[in-house]
């Protein structure tokens, strides 16, 4: 099992949307996956009341029973587990950073979300985790991804090849618990949540060899 956190000091950068939608994806190619809410405002827990469907499960979660919870996944044979954090509490992003095999930091385009990310970046690296910064709500036009990326890559900070742009699929529906993929699986927003899963899945291996093995046999002896 991997356990992704999606992570941001600053509030608005988009975390629960990016959970949502890469859990959704992930379930889609066959990854078992849970969304543990972090956050007190419950926006992922919400969003799954709203979809009244099992699938990805979402958890509404503490700091404190993180570590079992997490177990208790690994033992229901999760393969992810997406920490949708909080922004403006030190304790428990740092928990999940902690808890993660690897940090996703997103990052709007413009100076407010560049000033700020250096505290998100701190949490991660005092953990010790890899990080990686993708860009989220860019505009479709402009100079603003090329300048940021830029800055970024000059901080020395890995940036996420796969832009998430600006776009309506991504909120259209989110309030009735569905996603850019299952609203418009043909739209340009669900293209870059899957190219975004499929680079995750090249950095941290979200199936495993035995995991592999394990899904192979289950269906084989299905058929």
């Amino acid at each position: 099992m991997k356990t992704l956190a999606v992570l941001s000091r600053k509030g608005g950068a988009g975390k629960t949307t990016i959970a949502v939608h890469l859990a959704v994806a992930a379930e889609a190619s066959g990854i078992a996956t849970a969304v543990f809410d972090l956050d007190p405002q419950a926006s992922a827990a919400l969003w799954s009341d709203h979809r009244g469907e099992p699938i990805p499960a979402v958890v509404p979660a503490q700091a404190p029973r993180l570590a079992a919870l997490l177990a208790q996944a690994r033992g229901n044979d999760a393969d992810l587990v997406i920490l949708d954090t909080a922004p403006n509490a030190d304790g428990i992003a740092s928990e999940a950073a902690n808890h993660a095999d690897v940090i996703l930091i997103p990052c709007r385009p413009n100076g407010f979300d560049l000033d700020a990310i250096g505290a998100s970046v701190r949490l991660g690296q005092a953990a010790g985790k890899p990080v990686y910064v993708v860009i989220n709500a860019a505009p479709v036009q402009g100079v603003e991804t090329a300048e940021a990326t830029a800055a970024l890559t000059a901080a020395g900070l890995e940036v996420c090849p796969v832009v998430l742009h600006y776009r309506k699929a991504y909120a259209n529906r989110i309030h009735e618990g569905r996603t850019a993929q299952e609203t418009d699986p043909h739209s340009k927003a669900a293209a870059e949540i899957k190219a975004l899963l499929l680079w995750l899945n090249e950095k941290v291996n979200l199936l495993s060899k035995s995991q592999v093995i394990k899904r192979t046999k289950k269906q084989v002896g299905a058929r």
